[in-house]
């Protein structure tokens, strides 16, 4: 290959080209191709690897448990699961409309599969998307205060497409990691959907969040524009379910 042709291909950061122009060039010699039809396909190359790059790199940033799909979910096993709600929230349309989506129910039922799969198939349609563990969630938050950087986390976690907060329970937390907790979904309501897992019911959320009027704010706000799933049916992880 031509040495500045190679090194302008690299410069550009026009990797894939870079990858297969040798073999490109032989195959428009040999089929005859032409200019126009060997530019589209290297072109065209060129974009798939770049969309490809870029949903690595979305779904590393989200930093999902597992890759759950919808279409691997067990709906045949969990007969306490809508098969056509969770179809239907698959097709995002709830993401332009910052409709939070409530999963409600035990362990092991398959919420966080669920939260997982509607946010893998965000981050395939081009969304920012991030998956973090409640107690994590508000372990970080606590240390915001410490540096004094609560303002910089909740800007963050507020521009986020999809935020899934995964195993909201009983927690032991501080005033102050509620009052922040408050104030991120207060940033994110109208703006930007949610998703929740959680074993508790909504009128047992005072029981961990405490500060009943702030926590009846918060709760105006969440399921202002929701969905809640409430989820009864056989735990998953049971040993004949594999």
């Amino acid at each position: 290959m031509n040495e500045e042709l190679e090194q302008l291909l690299k410069c550009l950061g026009l990797k894939r080209i870079l990858e297969i122009l040798q073999d490109e060039l032989a195959k428009a010699e040999d089929k005859q191709i032409s200019y126009e039809e060997l530019v589209l396909r290297l072109m065209r190359a060129q974009w798939h690897h770049r969309q490809e790059t870029a949903l690595e790199w979305r779904i590393k940033r989200a930093q999902l448990p597992q890759q759950w799909t919808v279409e691997s979910f067990p709906f045949r096993l969990q007969k306490g699961v809508n098969q056509r709600q969770i179809r239907g929230f698959a097709g995002l349309g709830f993401v332009p409309k910052a409709e939070n989506i409530v999963f409600v129910g035990p362990t092991g039922v398959g919420k966080t599969g669920l939260a997982t799969g509607l946010l893998l198939n965000a981050l395939q349609n081009g969304y920012r998307a991030l998956f973090v563990k409640a107690q994590d969630l508000f372990d970080e938050m606590y240390a915001s205060l410490a540096d004094r950087s609560t303002r910089t986390l909740v800007k963050r976690l507020a521009k986020i497409d999809i935020l899934c907060i995964d195993e909201l329970g009983y927690l032991t937390i501080r005033p102050e990691q509620s009052n922040i907790f408050f104030k991120l979904m207060e940033e994110r309501y109208t703006k930007k959907p949610t998703i929740i897992t959680t074993n508790l019911a909504y009128d047992e959320w005072h029981g961990f969040l405490g500060n009943r009027p702030m926590v009846e704010a918060l709760l105006s706000r969440l399921r202002h524009r929701c969905h809640t799933v409430e989820i009864d049916g056989p735990s998953l992880r049971d040993p004949q379910h594999g």
